[in-house]
């Protein structure tokens, strides 16, 4: 006779464990401490063999019957359900290991000491508040370019298309580590091409009006925050450097008697050189009676151990009364630099763009190397200097008209 909801609820344990009958080989054990599993008895090529369902009341009555059907008709078929049961969890320990998070977490232990501090946590930032709480837990061999699109769409609708467009970049390098480690087949990003809109090419915000430049350079000089953010702000424009090179400044690669910095950048993966105006090496000698006995020019506010703040010039400057996405921001002293030694100093091209570390070959497919131009770029670097002097105090610029000042 069938077992019934009641009976399995009323059953009690007893000195021995016991069975209650089902039908067709389903049965509930009850232990005597009371706890009650169940069990299906079946026979595969000649052997009795026993499957485990659960414990009751996690599993009623009713999914116990349904796990003994789904047996039953994987038996019919000719399959065992006990090495089906054990082959099953395994696939699922298996899309577990290989699972999206898991391998993004392995790629990017992997690749973080290649890219500089704050790039490498945008990144897992990134992947942690957009992309895992949908995507992390998927069998990275399962995923599809609709799975994906679906995560870039959620980010879309944010209005922050940019973070979609690199958050998808991300997820495709993920795929590729998983290709080349053998754990996915194929990339499913490049299937989406076109699939988000182009992110509209944005500049930073700049000054390169001569005279209000002059007031810039007299509002930096009147900045009453740390000496070290001062410093920092005082040396952004005279050096134009990425602010992320500039706030990770180390003592050991100047030699303020050569008036030299060189540094390796990360983002064209090359060595660099600047060649400092006397305005800059006053400025870093001052400094160095305060950090140079550490490691970084500009330590954090919170410890010699790491390095000024990323939003430390921006904050400055908005201390400052300038509006750091209209106006200026630390990284906008590159376009100021570019443009004014261009059009008011008439300096070369080629020799601004080698001082601003862009990657651009010449006619001839000469690769960037820290010392070409070096003595053009020396003498361009204090001619910017004196000039930013001479904005500072108001005094008449004389517009040069040779290449060499």
């Amino acid at each position: 006779m069938p077992l019934s909801d009641t009976a399995v609820r009323n059953a009690k344990p007893a000195a021995k464990p016991y069975k209650l009958q089902d039908e067709k080989g389903l049965f509930l054990l009850v232990h005597t401490n009371g706890s009650k599993y169940w069990r299906h008895k079946y026979r595969y090529e000649g052997k009795e063999k026993l499957l485990a369902f659960g414990v009751y009341p996690d599993v009623g009555l009713k999914d116990a019957r349904l796990k003994r059907d789904a047996a039953r008709k994987l038996l019919a078929d000719g399959v065992d359900p006990s090495e089906h049961k054990k082959a099953s969890k395994a696939a699922k320990v298996e899309r577990a290991a290989n699972s999206f998070e898991v391998i993004a977490r392995e790629w990017f232990a992997k690749h973080r000491n290649t890219w500089a501090a704050s790039h490498a946590d945008k990144i897992i930032a990134r992947l942690i508040k957009d992309v895992f709480p949908w995507l992390g837990g998927k069998a990275i061999a399962e995923i599809t370019a609709p799975n994906i699109l679906e995560v870039l769409r959620r980010i879309e609708k944010r209005g922050t298309l940019d973070t979609a467009h690199r958050a998808k970049g991300n997820i495709s390098q993920v795929m590729r580590y998983a290709i080349a480690t053998g754990r996915a087949e194929r990339d499913p990003c490049p299937d989406l091409r076109g699939a988000l809109p182009p992110v509209s090419e944005r500049n930073f915000a700049s000054i390169t009006e001569p005279a209000k430049v002059g007031e810039l350079m007299r509002a930096i000089d009147s900045f009453s925050g740390t000496f070290v953010v001062q410093c920092a702000l005082r040396l952004a424009p005279l050096l134009f450097v990425r602010p992320g090179e500039l706030r990770r400044a180390e003592w050991a690669s100047f030699d303020l008697d050569k008036a030299e910095w060189g540094y390796f950048v990360t983002k064209t993966k090359s060595d660099h050189l600047v060649p400092l105006a006397s305005q800059a090496v006053a400025i870093l000698r001052e400094l160095h009676a305060l950090t140079g006995h550490g490691r970084f020019v500009f330590p954090s506010a919170r410890g010699n151990d790491r390095s000024m703040s990323e939003a430390a010039i921006n904050a400055a400057l908005r201390r400052m009364g300038y509006d750091t996405k209209t106006e200026i921001t630390g990284h906008g002293f590159r376009a100021m630099a570019r443009t004014i030694l261009h059009e008011e100093l008439h300096q070369k091209p080629e020799v601004i763009e080698h001082q601003l570390a862009h990657t651009v070959s010449d006619a001839l497919g000469t690769a960037y190397n820290r010392t070409k131009f070096l003595k053009e770029r020396k003498t361009m670097m204090q001619l910017w200097a004196d000039y930013l002097d001479n904005l500072k105090t108001g005094a008449q610029i004389v517009q040069l008209h040779s290449n060499v000042a």
